[in-house]
């Protein structure tokens, strides 16, 4: 199989790359993978640097709203893996626009070069925060999209017009949504890595309002493999969430995180709360366990001890990252949440 995978520089596209080159799905092995990323900031070669001299990868630098790079590299493959997107909910307060264009247009661009070249399989990775906040139960795939950041509402549209392209062109489309992800390779702006580096740096971490905020988290190689699932035997037309199993407060996390990196409660500083912020995410995932034999499998504390660890001992890595994006390894005004 030949895989075109956008965003694989990036947290959750890298995992994918890495462990399929790795021949860890049984589902995959074997198959090759060309990436295409334009190297934003959280788009970064070093998350792809332990497989970069495999002959089954080949890397191409350029932008999915770009008619003519998308165009030449979708023919020639018999699936497509689309996790390219501007994600962070505070930017896209600020930056708007540039949302719309890389989550909608960008998602638009891709579905119609599949549809002229008749891809076989089409898996357009989404968000949990498409739903919106929920009081209690949880959300379902056929649940209403109730979309309040403009990031959220940019990863709803683009799921629509993935739904759209298989009922109207007969695109074998499927799309799954996950809840907030963590694990190694992730930018640190997001509330995990943010707070994990500013605490080893011995810096003070920032905790939006009263810290009630509820999100299920879900690690990496979790995501991954549910994506995987929904990539070899998904239904076409269908969507697929992906969930973690573990609901915690902002507030019940950073606990967590200061007991880890070794800090105190004085390292917090309460900021006042993010515009439009969603009280609390949470997933059904009955489908997906029921049709694919999904579970999630890490456990959180193992998952975060193990998260913690290698942020520890690759400094080396966020480092250049940081320094990538502001120009100095120092963070930038820090936010929290997702």
């Amino acid at each position: 199989m030949n895989i075109l995978v956008t965003g694989g520089a990036g947290f959750i596209g890298s995992h994918f790359v890495r462990t399929v080159i790795a021949d860890e799905h049984v589902e995959l092995v074997g198959a090759d993978i060309t990436v295409l990323d334009s190297l934003t900031y959280s788009g970064n070669p070093a998350n792809l640097a332990s497989v970069a001299g495999n002959s089954r990868l080949r890397f191409v630098e350029g932008d999915v709203c770009d008619p003519g790079t998308v165009e030449r590299l979708v023919a020639g493959h018999d699936a497509i893996v689309h996790f390219a997107a501007e994600t962070h909910v505070d930017r896209s307060i600020e930056s708007g626009p540039v949302f719309g264009r890389t989550n909608v247009m960008g998602t638009l661009q891709l579905l119609e070069s599949a549809s002229r070249h008749r891809v076989d399989r089409f898996v357009h990775v989404s968000t949990d925060e498409v739903y919106g906040s929920i009081a209690e139960g949880a959300w379902s795939e056929t649940s209403p999209l109730l979309p309040n950041s403009p990031y959220s509402a940019s990863k709803a549209g683009a799921d629509l017009l993935a739904l759209a392209y298989h009922r109207t062109h007969g695109l074998p489309v499927t799309v799954t949504r996950g809840s907030n992800t963590y694990g190694p390779y992730q930018f640190p702006e997001k509330i995990v890595p943010l707070f994990v580096t500013n605490l080893l740096d011995g810096r003070p971490v920032p905790l939006y309002g009263d810290g009630r905020n509820v999100r299920d988290w879900l690690h990496v190689d979790d995501h991954v493999r549910g994506v995987v699932l929904a990539l070899a035997a998904g239904r076409a037309g269908e969507v697929y969430n992906i969930g973690g199993g573990t609901e915690l407060t902002n507030r019940e996390l950073t606990g967590r995180l200061l007991r880890a990196c070794g800090a105190g409660w004085d390292s917090v500083v309460h900021v006042p709360d993010r515009k439009g912020h969603d009280l609390r995410y949470a997933l059904d995932i009955g489908r997906i366990s029921a049709e694919l034999g999904y579970a999630p499998r890490v456990p959180f504390d193992e998952g975060l001890t193990a998260t913690v660890e290698w942020y520890r001992a690759r400094r080396d890595w966020w480092s250049a990252a940081r320094r990538r994006r502001y120009g100095h390894p120092d963070p930038a005004t820090p936010v929290s949440g997702r």
